[in-house]
């Protein structure tokens, strides 16, 4: 009897040997995970960041996506998706009120929330991370509709974009500049620019206004369809008037030929840049890390999306007329650039 309760008592103690030398295995391998990937720690989450971008359809949402995929994909210890917003006005809007971390933005838009004008009633904290590329304004007909300038857009029905747009506010601008009231002159639609192909190709306007890189999807997709031919209303001679009034955040520009199917002509137009913002109280690490993680792969940037191929160090310091954040200003010293600042943003 005695002896069995020997046994059993020295199987236990091997047992509880092996026990404690497997717990002690696992917490130095627990110690060491936890070293290399902190943010395994009892469930510690990712800092998730929100990208404010536009409508689906247009290029910054499309961009917005792969910018979202290389910061998620590089930049440790973050998560990064692309939203779907109204566009620019809203984007500033979510920034400013700290709802999303980063936009995509137009410069025009950017400086009226910096100076608290427009669609802003008062000034909106934001701060310019890096210039990414050129935003063009189309005006989009069919052919053959008897449009050929954008005084023939009077009583026509007409779309300027969604509500809370860049694109909507770019729109106005032109339509005034050639004397049209956009509340009087025309048939108004507030359409996105998935939403104004629809209603171009089925006959419900006559032709629409949007913003956005090269090349568009919507725009892509109209003109790829069986039995339309897509028209872009020059806008180039009415840059001038437009810069006189709203300053030089406007530039005259082109877009070029077979940029689109059926477009055998150069297009101009009015151009302006797009930044990447966020809020002055972002962390200036994690500024100079997103920096530093989009640079850093950028060839994936322009696989992902063709106006991925501007992002360049040496456009990203220029024609901002917001101030850069100091994880800009950081990163982009670091590169021996200076940032040159448009000279209207004080």
């Amino acid at each position: 009897m005695a002896a069995n309760c020997l046994l059993h008592r020295s199987s236990f103690d091997e047992e509880g040997k092996n026990s404690i030398k497997l717990v002690n295995l696992l917490a130095v391998v627990l110690s060491f995970l936890i070293w290399i990937h902190p943010d395994i720690l009892w469930g510690q989450s990712k800092k998730i960041i929100s990208i404010a971008t536009a409508p689906t359809g247009g290029v910054w949402y499309s961009y917005g996506g792969v910018i979202a995929n290389v910061l998620s994909k590089y930049l440790p210890g973050v998560q990064a998706t692309a939203e779907a917003t109204n566009g620019a006005v809203d984007n500033i809007k979510l920034v400013g009120s700290g709802r999303a971390e980063l936009a995509l933005m137009m410069a025009d838009i950017g400086y009226d929330a910096l100076i608290g004008r427009g669609s802003f009633k008062g000034k909106v904290p934001i701060r310019n991370l890096a210039t990414l590329h050129v935003n063009y304004n189309y005006a989009v007909c069919l052919e053959g509709k008897g449009i050929n300038s954008i005084r023939d857009l009077r009583g026509k029905r007409v779309s300027t974009s969604t509500p809370g747009s860049g694109a909507e506010v770019v729109a106005l601008r032109v339509l005034e500049a050639y004397g049209i009231d956009p509340n009087k002159d025309i048939k108004r639609e507030r359409l996105s620019a998935a939403e104004s192909s629809g209603a171009l190709k089925d006959g419900k306007i006559d032709a629409f206004f949007w913003n956005g890189g090269i090349p568009a999807a919507a725009i892509t997709d109209l003109a790829a369809t069986p039995g339309i031919k897509i028209k872009l209303i020059d806008q180039g001679d009415i840059v001038e008037t437009i810069v006189k009034k709203y300053g030089p955040i406007y530039f005259k520009t082109l877009i070029p030929a077979k940029s689109y199917l059926g477009i055998n002509y150069d297009a101009y137009t009015l151009g302006l840049c797009n930044l990447l913002i966020c809020n002055p109280s972002m962390d200036e690490n994690l500024a100079h890390g997103i920096l530093k993680t989009l640079f850093d792969h950028k060839e994936e940037l322009a696989l992902g999306h063709a106006v991925g191929k501007d992002l360049k160090l040496e456009n990203a310091v220029i024609n901002s007329p917001l101030p850069y954040h100091p994880g800009a200003i950081r990163y982009f010293t670091e590169k021996g650039l200076k940032i040159v600042e448009a000279g209207y943003a004080k």
